[in-house]
């Protein structure tokens, strides 16, 4: 509202004004994440460091912005190319080990799929064995006949 009618200047906007000069509070009295960012705001143009980084990494990024504004022209050219590169890095890298990591997937489903079928051929061969086996058992056949046209043991025979 303004100050001086008390009348709402917008019921879509909330302005709240903070007078700086009044904020008295030293770095090590700083205990909210409030406190904190008005000291930094009012002694950003002094700080050597940023201070509370350690304590949060809204405050890491802070630093970098105000690194970032400080730049002159061609500096801040050069560290857009160098960003744009950089970005540019990551996106090729991420898309290689994508790729990567889709060929590796259709290989290995690859060598799954005919390991499994090889599998299941090998499974379904040695079911056929005792079926012939329990066959030739029931027509009363002898183990050894058995065994020589089957190549199971007598105790897979018996089994049966």
């Amino acid at each position: 509202s303004d100050r001086d009618t008390h009348e709402q200047f917008s019921d879509k906007l909330r302005f709240i004004f903070i007078e700086l000069p009044s904020f008295t509070k030293e770095e090590a009295e700083c205990v909210t994440d409030f406190d904190r960012w008005i000291y930094v705001l009012k002694n950003m143009e002094t700080l050597n460091r940023m201070p509370f980084k350690a304590r949060k990494s809204v405050f890491e990024k802070l630093e970098k912005i105000v690194d970032i504004a400080s730049l002159s022209k061609e500096e801040r050219v050069k560290y857009d190319e160098s960003i744009k590169v950089y970005r540019d890095s990551l996106v090729t890298m991420e898309f290689a080990e994508q790729k990567g990591r889709a060929e590796g997937l259709a290989e290995g489903m690859a060598k799954g799929m005919a390991k499994g079928k090889a599998e299941g051929k090998a499974e379904g061969k040695a079911e056929e064995r005792r079926i012939i086996a329990g066959q030739l058992k029931r027509m009363g056949m002898s183990f050894d006949a058995i065994r020589e046209v089957t190549g199971l043991s007598d105790s897979e025979i018996d089994a049966l």
